[in-house]
């Protein structure tokens, strides 16, 4: 319900009334304390090693700056682009920032020594610049095997190579041996045990730090790879409340919690006949007298077209905290969703379509993304700007941080500065 905006409203034909128009009901909940939460979770399954808060994609669509309240317990953070380390430093963090895909440009070496960058190496024109940058600050770089994605990385007969040309460099003062498992998140586990042994054989008698394991393989085996292959792990999607390796494993089983809410209200309420269709291209007829609830929220919000509404299969939705389920096809600015499971529903009722409840019922974005035959990454970086975002959970984030354990990891813990990084 909007009752605390509601009441905020200014009465018509008080001072200034016309210049206050009520927003869309629609807006997104960024959960600090669940990401907190999430984040806790990711430290216990790494087995002691340092833990990267992955925030590339504009923290998976939660906003950086919503986001860093609840991730600052993180040893680092990694992401894509100067710009978002930049974002990062003017929170006030001093602690170490990765770039996971390294330099798009020579010139981005200046941004890293400025910005007390560390970077991946995963091509040979990467050496080629660092050996030409002129420095007063050697650069800490992860040298990046291509253990089976063959997206980015160095092959395993021109890793050993790589390492010797950039150990030789005066630029490089730290070298970190990382690899991306192309299949953490599979019910069969052998390419991801093939991939760490392709790994190990590659990085042997080579020194430095290990990075290998992304929030899947944090998850499944975390704990394992940590006296070998692992001082720091990487997760991602995990910390934003999403399973990995959904359907094998739901966000529940693995103790995650939603960050983030996509919420609206029912903005119309209609009785249907039986034999009338909804919506457009009449994909759903009614097979009896129904209760039809229109909620402000559509595909230009980013919620997904393809979510079905059909007769027998309709996308889950939570209306006043009760399970219910879209009916026919989504549209630009609205869905229908059947208010038989609700029938105390009316206009102004709570609408999630994913997240947490005011009632506390809890609704997963994976399942939202199974229906619509995607991932629950996509739903998160598709959040459309004209959603308002909102951070939530500030006084549970307080006080979780009281009564949490000491960070575990030997690097420089949130907010505080190594020797190498800035003041």
């Amino acid at each position: 319900m909007r009752d605390s905006r509601v009441g905020a409203r200014r009465q018509c034909g008080s001072p200034g009334w016309q210049n206050s128009p009520m927003p869309r009901p629609i807006e997104a909940l960024i959960h600090v304390d669940a990401l907190a939460a999430n984040l806790a979770v990711a430290r216990r399954a790494a087995g002691g090693a340092r833990v990267w808060a992955v925030v590339k994609a504009d923290a998976y669509g939660h906003d950086i700056g919503h986001a860093y309240a609840g991730l600052k317990g993180a040893d680092g953070f990694a992401l894509l682009d100067v710009a978002e380390a930049v974002r990062i430093r003017a929170l006030g963090w001093r602690g170490p920032i990765l770039l996971l895909e390294g330099c798009f440009d020579p010139r981005d070496l200046d941004a890293c020594a400025r910005l007390h960058l560390w970077h991946t190496v995963h091509h040979a024109a990467q050496i080629d610049w660092l050996a030409a940058h002129k420095t007063e600050r050697p650069h800490r770089v992860f040298l990046k095997l291509n253990s089976g994605m063959n997206r980015l990385g160095f092959s395993p007969q021109a890793f050993r190579a790589a390492w010797l040309r950039l150990d030789a460099l005066v630029q490089v003062e730290q070298i970190i041996l990382m690899t991306h498992l192309a299949s953490a998140e599979a019910r069969d586990l052998d390419s991801s045990d093939a991939a760490v042994a392709l790994f190990e054989r590659a990085t042997a008698e080579l020194p430095g730090e290990r990075s290998v394991c992304n929030s899947a393989a944090t998850l499944r085996f975390g704990t394992r790879l940590a006296a070998s292959a692992s001082d720091w792990v990487r997760p991602g999607i995990m910390v934003y409340g999403s399973s990995p390796d959904h359907p094998l494993h739901s966000a529940f089983d693995w103790g995650l919690v939603p960050a983030m809410t996509l919420k609206s209200e029912l903005i119309a309420v209609q009785d249907v006949p039986q034999g009338a269709s909804i919506g457009y291209g009449a994909t759903f007829t009614a097979e009896r007298d129904m209760r039809i609830g229109v909620v402000a929220c559509g595909y230009a919000d980013g919620y997904p077209r393809v979510a079905p509404g059909g007769i027998d299969r309709g996308t889950p939705v939570l209306v006043d905290g009760v399970r219910t389920r879209t009916v026919g096809r989504v549209s630009m600015d609205m869905i229908s969703v059947d208010l038989g499971p609700v029938p105390d529903a009316r206009v102004g009722s709570e609408a999630v379509l994913w997240g947490r409840a005011a009632n506390g019922a809890l609704l997963p974005i994976d399942e939202i993304a199974a229906a619509a035959g995607t991932v629950g990454y996509e739903l998160m970086c598709a959040r459309a700007q004209r959603v308002r975002l909102r951070s939530v959970g500030m006084e549970a984030l307080d006080a979780m941080t009281r009564t949490l354990p000491a960070q575990v990891g030997s690097g420089p813990g949130p907010g505080a500065a190594s020797a190498d990084e800035p003041a």
